[in-house]
Parts: structure tokens; C-alpha cells; sequence
């Protein structure tokens, strides 16, 4: 079911594109920890045999914003791994302004890259500067982002933005009697991304699809009404550029206004960690406990305050991604591409873009728990137990 329902998804974003971004997730507009980006996983670099290092090969790599705290994580091990390949490297972030990252591309074309690595902020809006990549024989990458509209995407490489969906409504579906209300009943409230963002689609629809017929049969409520009725609606309920303030706002609004004389919220379908964050400190403002009345929250991208407030009982889960990996795929399809070897992909018909179907390498999304959180993020070098607290 799940690779049907992403291949139908991925068809009406590539048919609509109405200003779609090809985001992953979230800027939650705080600074990044000060702790170092983590080691490759496993602690081996890739391999980026056969790419030719002593021509010191320049490559340009475009990240989104230094806002949030994955970003800041990811252009600094891809640039570590490729700058230890023997490449020349170009790392910009465009404080997710369009106009700047189009000028910083250009700018990359012009200095002689070889492969352009980007992470999208708009999708729909690189065109231009891609024809210009295509003419001066330039191979791009998008960088789990998809980038729409455009045949001159030579391969993706993403985490499977459904399974992310899924993970989190399957958790909710395992864990709902822990959080059912003292009179039996269980109070829903749902979240959704950025309504312009190309995978917060996917997102929601991966949980909706599991949670839904809970709220149709009336298992579940959704107190402050704001249930989208199919997938298709998901963007009534998204929070723009997937902000944390805008998301606490919201939170207490449905507090305020659905949840008076003791009735509680006991189950938030939240996307990722950047509304996490905000979700939780609108329930902390509105005198919820950990251990008595807090809720099932839900998250992504194992962010530090919010495996922090995993490990407080302020939320229930995240989606990791381990970007790592990500980054390591990335940097051997650069070999690949530089060696002119055939490039490693996993997926050929799915991510449809609108003009073409980009050839994809994709990658697993894993659940994290209070429970599994040192074995996952710590023992395998992705934070230190410092930084954890632990």
C-alpha cells in the first residue's frame, strides 16, 4: 500500500506544482548546537573510488538556511567527506531566500563545478539556473529535496518521505490505549507541515491514512474540528515555513478555545521536531505534566531539544533520519559521476517531477524512543551522551 499511495502522491504533486517547495522538513529559526557535525556512520568514509582527486574537482554544494539545526549537520559532513576525496568545495547557504541560492548556483557554474548538490528552498524556481547547469555540462543532485519542473535533474536522493508518515501514525495506532482520556475517550489534534513545502504532503498522508478511519469511526475525536477529511486537505491544517512560534500559537488556540473544564488533548500528530517544539511548550503553558496528562506527541529529525524533551516525557517519539547516511550516498554518487561510472540509484519510476522521473537513491527512516535513544543517537555517534545529558 505504501509504495502505491507515494507513487499517487508523487503524480499529483508532479501535476499540480502549484509553487510547491521540495523541502524535507522544518526551519525552526534557532542557531544550530555548538557540538560538531558527527562522524560518518559506522565511522568509515565512503567510498569515492575511481573520482579523480588530484584534479581537485570543484563541487558546489547549495544548503537552504544555517536556521536549523540539520542543515548546519549536513552541508558540513558532505563538505568534510568530499574535501577529504581530494575535491574542491563550494558550501553557501541561502537563508532561505530563492533569489540568493539561484545567485549562488550561478555563481558555481561560473567558478567550473563539476556537480551541483542542492537542497532546494523553492522547487519549482531553479529553471533557469539548472538550463544554465545542463549547457555547461553541469550534473545536478538534488539533495533530499525534489526539484520540480525541470529535466535538468540528473538524480535525487531522499529518505522515503511516506514511511516517515507511516512510522508516526503506526506509533500513534501501537500507543493509544497509554493515552486514552480517564472517561474513555481520546481527543486528537493534528498537525501538518508548511502548506508550500513539496514533502510535508507526504508527511501527512502517510499518518492520515492510518489515523483517519480512527477519527471516521469515532474512536478518535478532534476537538477544535480541524480533521482534514482526505489527504488532499492536508494544507488546511499546515503551519508556514514550518515555524515553531506559529505552531505554539496554534496549539494554545485549540487549548483555549476546545479544551476547557478539564477536558484534555491526549493524542498530537506533530510532522516533525520543529512543530514538536512548539506544540510542546504551548502544552507546558497550559499546565500539562509529564506523567499525568501529557499527551502522545510525535516528531522528525531527531533534533536536540527535542530528543531532549524525549528524554523529559515531553515527547513520545521522532523520525530520524539520519542525514549521515544521506550524505554519504551523496558523496559516492559524486565519484560515481566524476569516475563516469554508472551511479548507485534505488528507484527509478516513483519521483516523478513533473517532467521527467528522476532516478533516486532512497533511503529508510527509523523510529526513536526514550527507550532506544542511546543506542540509536549515541552509540552510533550521532550525538554524545553530553549532549544528551545522560
Amino acid at each position: 500500500m505504501a509504495i502505491t499511495r507515494r507513487q499517487l502522491l508523487l503524480s499529483s504533486v508532479a501535476v499540480t506544482a502549484v509553487g510547491a517547495l521540495a523541502a524535507c522538513s522544518s526551519d525552526r529559526g534557532t542557531s544550530a548546537p555548538s557540538a560538531t557535525p558527527a562522524a560518518p556512520s559506522g565511522g568509515t568514509e565512503p567510498s569515492t573510488s575511481g573520482s579523480p582527486a588530484a584534479s581537485n574537482a570543484l563541487i558546489g554544494i547549495a544548503m537552504p538556511t544555517k536556521s536549523l539545526e540539520r542543515w548546519n549537520r549536513d552541508g558540513a559532513h558532505l563538505q568534510d567527506l568530499l574535501t577529504k576525496a581530494g575535491f574542491q568545495v563550494s558550501l553557501q547557504y541561502a537563508d532561505n531566500k530563492q533569489d540568493q541560492q539561484n545567485n549562488q548556483l550561478q555563481n558555481m557554474i561560473n567558478d567550473g563545478a563539476k556537480v551541483l548538490v542542492v537542497a532546494s528552498i523553492d522547487g519549482t524556481a531553479l529553471g533557469p539556473v539548472l538550463q544554465q547547469a545542463k549547457t555547461a555540462d553541469v550534473k545536478v543532485i538534488a539533495y533530499d529535496r525534489l526539484i520540480n519542473g525541470s529535466e535538468n535533474v540528473d538524480f535525487y536522493a531522499t529518505f522515503d518521505n511516506y514511511k516517515v508518515g507511516t512510522l508516526q501514525g503506526q506509533f500513534i495506532l501501537d500507543n493509544k490505549d497509554k493515552f486514552k482520556g480517564a472517561d474513555g475517550t481520546t481527543n486528537l489534534e493534528p498537525f501538518a507541515g508548511s502548506p508550500d513545502d513539496n514533502n510535508a504532503k507526504f508527511f501527512f498522508a502517510g499518518a492520515w491514512d492510518m489515523i483517519l478511519p480512527l477519527v471516521t469511526s469515532g474512536e478518535f475525536t478532534v476537538p477544535s474540528g480541524k480533521s482534514p477529511a482526505n489527504d488532499d486537505a492536508w494544507a488546511s491544517i499546515g503551519i508556514p515555513a514550518w515555524s515553531s512560534d506559529t505552531a505554539q500559537n496554534e496549539m494554545q488556540n485549540r487549548l483555549n478555545s476546545f479544551y476547557g473544564g478539564g477536558k484534555k488533548v491526549n493524542i498530537v500528530l506533530s510532522p516533525n521536531d520543529s512543530l514538536a517544539l512548539g506544540i510542546e511548550q504551548a502544552l507546558d503553558g497550559g499546565g500539562y505534566k509529564p506523567g499525568t496528562d501529557w499527551p502522545l506527541v510525535t516528531g522528525q529529525d531527531a533534533d536536540l531539544a527535542n530528543v531532549k524533551n524525549m528524554l523529559a516525557d515531553k515527547q513520545s517519539m521522532t523520525v530520524w533520519k539520519d542525514t549521515r547516511k544521506l550524505g554519504d550516498q551523496v558523496a559516492k554518487m559524486i565519484g560515481q559521476v566524476m569516475a563516469g561510472t554508472e551511479v548507485d540509484v534505488n528507484d527509478t519510476k516513483t519521483y516523478d517531477n513533473g517532467v521527467k522521473v528522476v532516478p533516486t537513491y532512497l533511503l529508510e527512516p527509523e523510529v526513536v524512543t526514550k527507550d532506544n535513544a542511546k543506542e540509536k543517537l549515541v552509540d552510533s555517534g550521532f550525538y554524545s551522551a553530553s549532549d544528551l545529558g545522560l
